[in-house]
């Protein structure tokens, strides 16, 4: 995995390129990553290290395909901010559900899933987006490096896979990027693809509840 180099205007990263679709990792070592990550889960909840607040919920994200997504629910990890932040955004589309309650059903199971993901190493949040006008669930997260988001999602791939349309799981790591530098000032994306009108990743404005439309 190569690293993209991060540039600082005025104190704040910009992003110039993006780390996207490496392949999934080996599923023996996917199968380990997700067994720890699970036993990390119970110990965290046990100890009260995992909320949900609800600041974020109901904000629309804009991205640059034309699609929209809403955050439905907002995880955070109580641990010290990031010494090398990343954030990481992965999509994916349900295989078999098309129906409004169908939907609505999976929202409300997809709690559960929060053991598959909040034990990995260097997670710090995760937005849960509901799916697009295309069908399509978005996660944003941010992490504490980027090798380690980006080692997570390849063994989330095979979890996803069983529920999804394998041709329809992305992702893309941005390096030395806050996951709230992102939501006030989506134009720090704005150099981070080759196709970047299209890019279904690329934020491009964000209305937090009852609140002004931030964009670039």
């Amino acid at each position: 995995m190569t690293t993209a180099p991060v540039i600082e205007h005025g104190g704040t990263a910009t992003v110039r390129s993006a780390i996207i679709e490496q392949p999934p990792l080996p599923i023996g070592q996917a199968v380990k990553a997700l067994a720890t990550c699970s036993i990390r889960t119970l110990s965290l909840l046990a100890r009260r290290r995992v909320h949900q607040p609800c600041r974020h919920v109901a904000r629309r994200c804009r991205f640059a395909d034309g699609t929209t997504g809403v955050v439905y629910r907002e995880t955070v990890i109580d641990r010290p901010p990031p010494g090398s932040p990343a954030v990481l955004v992965v999509c994916f589309r349900l295989r078999h559900v098309h129906s409004t309650r169908g939907h609505a059903l999976f929202r409300l199971e997809s709690v559960f899933n929060t053991v598959l993901f909040a034990g990995f190493p260097g997670l710090v949040s995760k937005l849960w987006l509901a799916h697009d006008e295309r069908g399509v669930y978005r996660g944003l997260y941010e992490w504490d490096d980027p090798a380690q988001a980006d080692a997570y999602v390849r063994a989330l791939w095979w979890v996803l896979a069983l529920v999804s349309d394998p041709a329809s799981i992305h992702y893309a790591v941005l390096p030395g990027l806050r996951r709230d530098e992102l939501l006030r000032a989506p134009k720090l994306t704005d150099d981070t693809a080759p196709d970047q009108q299209r890019a279904w990743w690329r934020l491009v404005g964000t209305e937090p509840p009852g609140g002004r439309d931030q964009r670039h």
